[in-house]
């Protein structure tokens, strides 16, 4: 049953109402009247006007006493602050905050929603609001009837709905990518591992040199933000960042894409076309997956880096480019080169600053500050979502989080993390919320990296084996300090280490 002793107007305060109220001047030629709030007040009894805006203090006072003298309605005065008048986002957190907060304290209130004051945003978030998830009345008012109270029909409240929910499955879209933005710098990368610090220092000083670079790491790495941070950090800041996915190019096409072409070509080539290494010409060329290059892309791409010169296709003509190269790839070039996949002198001649990427397996104590700090970038970039609150991550979630071995790299806990926070039904993530976000993988079976039985083992011979990969491992990662290795490995103390190298010749 409606509470009726207490019903409730909730409405902006809008430029028209101001305007009345002679806080703003109006136009010599424009008749502004009453203003919506005061007309529809006059036409349909309220208990109290809850009176949201973006004003300063002085001007909300001053209309909302103008208001008392024409009426005796009771006013509450509400700040919110709003970035814009039109922001969809701020507007939606205020109305919706302020609505839950009534509503919660007294479910049974009888709320109107006054349409009329205010920008055609917040008429939107209004309906929305009112009409899906608070269940209130409308009011609207004109100039010549005063107030009345309004019927929306669910189709026309449901036109707002598919374009707020595309707004926010778009921005889902743009998280799930997890690109690195343009402005990232070393700064950005987040780390206390010690041998993951020695790879950003040696990124910062080549980033000084104007050398080419090869980022090599596994996918999900960081590749990209590291060849971002290269750039920004480099005598180019400020020219031109091309990046280019040199697997996702046609074959038929690399030459055209690198290095454009001349109208008339080939058949399609209606026009003139910029190639990448003309758009990033004065700056730098970022050749993502780099190894995934055809050979004959390989030749002519060589020819490039060595002349510095492009030719368009179908143009006699050559053209002289100023262009910083970063490759990225998630193949060993060495192995490749070897195998002969790849071309030998391309890769040497852009190999000159190589940068290795260690996964994330490998990065001792970076998991857990990783998911704190991707789970803030969560909160922040889909906070103007309908509906979306904060999400933390609960204790048993982040055990299960730092169990993982991550194959994936940063990639698979952004996505993780991402998947879990529309999963969660509260603001808290829970370990059941992390294990359904997990993508099932097949698992390894380790026990074939182990020899057969077969004819006999010499099993000390297969537990020294064991013993020394981790010891190697434990030390790559502490970076030498036998102390925290000894704490990697659970050993009892520093003793049993060094007796456990000087067994296994380890130095």
């Amino acid at each position: 049953m409606l509470n009726q002793h207490k019903q409730i107007l909730v409405s902006w305060l809008g430029i028209t109402d101001l305007k009345a109220g002679g806080q703003i001047s109006a136009r010599s030629d424009e008749i502004v009247g009453e203003g919506p709030i005061l007309g529809a007040l006059k036409k349909i009894t309220f208990t109290e006007l809850h009176l949201l805006h973006d004003q300063e203090k002085k001007t909300a006072d001053a209309y909302i006493n103008w208001l008392t003298k024409q009426t005796n309605i009771h006013v509450i005065s509400v700040k919110c602050p709003l970035r814009s008048p039109i922001d969809f986002a701020d507007i939606y957190h205020a109305m919706d905050g302020y609505l839950d907060k009534l509503t919660t304290k007294e479910p049974d209130l009888d709320i109107s929603i006054h349409l009329s004051p205010g920008t055609p945003s917040m008429t939107a978030v209004s309906i929305l609001l009112g009409k899906t998830k608070y269940n209130t009345r409308f009011v609207q008012s004109n100039k010549n009837t005063g107030g009345e109270f309004v019927v929306i029909p669910f189709d026309i409240s449901a036109e707002y709905i598919p374009q707020l929910i595309k707004q926010a499955d778009k921005k889902l879209t743009e998280l799930s990518s997890s690109e690195a933005p343009l402005s990232a710098e070393f700064s950005d990368i987040i780390t206390q591992n010690p041998e993951m610090k020695r790879v950003i220092h040696k990124a910062e000083k080549i980033a000084l040199r104007d050398l080419p670079v090869l980022i090599m790491g596994e996918s999900g790495t960081g590749k990209e933000l590291f060849a971002k941070a290269i750039h920004n950090a480099s005598l180019r800041k400020g020219k031109s960042l091309i990046t280019v996915n040199c697997g996702a190019i046609p074959k038929e096409l690399i030459d055209s894409e690198l290095f454009g072409h001349i109208k008339g070509a080939f058949s399609g080539a209606i026009k003139d076309k910029t190639g990448y290494f003309e758009a990033a010409d004065g700056g730098t060329l970022f050749l993502d997956e780099f190894g995934e290059l055809p050979a004959d892309a390989q030749v002519r791409l060589l020819r490039v880096l060595q002349s510095g010169e492009i030719s368009k296709v179908g143009d006699s003509s050559t053209k002289q480019v100023d262009v910083r190269i970063i490759a990225a790839t998630n193949r060993n070039l060495s192995t490749e080169v070897a195998q002969g996949n790849f071309r030998e002198d391309l890769f040497y001649r852009v190999a000159v600053g190589i940068i290795t990427l260690p996964p994330l397996r490998d990065r001792s104590g970076d998991v857990a500050m990783l998911a704190e700090h991707l789970m803030d970038k969560i909160n922040q970039q889909a906070s103007n979502q309908p509906s979306y609150v904060s999400k933390i991550i609960s204790i048993k979630a982040k055990n299960i989080i730092l169990s993982q071995t991550w194959s994936g790299n940063i990639r698979e806990l952004h996505g993780t993390l991402l998947r879990a926070s529309i999963w969660a039904e509260t603001e808290v993530i829970t370990e059941i919320d992390i294990k359904e976000a997990l993508l099932d993988k097949p698992q390894k079976d380790s026990v074939t990296e182990l020899p057969e039985i077969g004819e006999g083992i010499d099993i000390q011979d297969v537990i020294d084996n064991i013993k020394r990969n981790y010891v190697v491992k434990a030390l790559k990662q502490s970076a030498g300090n036998k102390k925290k290795a000894t704490q990697l490995l659970n050993l009892p103390n520093y003793q049993t280490l060094s007796n456990w190298m000087k067994t296994l010749n380890l130095k």
